[in-house]
């Protein structure tokens, strides 16, 4: 068979394209929080199937500490989840800190936890606060966005906000997070327990533009034993609504560089 020597393979020489970098390395998450580093490589890999790699973020956690909340505190569920946020933030926010806010009727306490403070901090932080009252979202909402918007932060807000049912007062909630709509600031609820949260499916379903100029908030129920949640399956469900604000909050003018 005769060989055309005239055909020649084509080679592209454009250079591959660039896979965004988390905004913290592997190396020092090794370095810095070894049992981290699952967790990190895992919400590594979630953010890239959302199409979310490479953002930036200022990411918070909001713990609930209202009293049906006490066993998930005694049984690690709420340690495990601030390990998994702080995890999620490395990837986002190259300052390796989460502020947190435990809230119940009012806002109960605030810490950080960190590359560097993490390790059984949640559970010590949580008995030093005495009571547990009520569940009054609104108040937490509100120092989160009172923090932030005096932090100076440039990058979007990414707030994680855990609770096991819905709030006292839900007018005030709502209100709060039709608000909030405005603001660089997206919501990601996630609900512990068996309740149905139907007040959460509403929130996150509240109409665009007529309640809201974008959609804000995304939620998803863990269910009963939420530390056995897969760490896979929990960050595809915090990241599954992100990336889609950013794009609304872009073209609205609300977030002015999405990273």
């Amino acid at each position: 068979m005769a060989i055309d020597y005239r055909k020649r393979t084509r080679i592209d020489y454009r250079k591959p394209a660039k896979i965004p970098a988390p905004a913290i390395s592997l190396e020092k998450i090794s370095g810095r929080a070894p049992g981290l580093v699952s967790l990190y490589k895992t919400a590594a890999v979630s953010l890239a199937k959302n199409h979310a790699g490479g953002r930036r973020a200022a990411v918070y956690l909001v713990l609930d500490r209202s009293g049906s909340m006490r066993r998930y505190y005694r049984d690690g569920s709420v340690q495990h989840l601030a390990e998994q946020v702080l995890a999620l933030a490395a990837n986002l926010d190259d300052d390796g800190v989460v502020p947190v806010f435990f809230f119940s009727t009012e806002i109960d306490g605030t810490a950080e936890i960190s590359l560097d403070a993490y390790q059984g901090r949640i559970n010590p932080l949580h008995d030093a606060m005495g009571h547990m009252g009520r569940t009054n979202y609104h108040v937490a909402m509100q120092a989160v966005i009172d923090h932030y918007q005096s932090s100076g932060a440039r990058d979007p807000a990414f707030v994680v906000f855990q609770t096991d049912g819905s709030p006292t007062s839900r007018a005030a909630a709502e209100h709060v997070l039709c608000t909030a709509a405005k603001l660089p600031i997206f919501w990601q609820f996630i609900g512990f327990g068996d309740d149905e949260f139907r007040f959460l499916h509403k929130l996150d379903d509240l109409p665009v533009p007529d309640r809201r100029v974008v959609d804000n908030a995304g939620f998803f129920a863990a269910g009963p034993a939420p530390k056995t949640h897969p760490d896979a399956v929990l960050y595809d469900h915090l990241l599954q609504e992100f990336p889609l604000w950013l794009t609304a909050a872009r073209a609205a003018g609300i977030v002015k560089d999405a990273g």
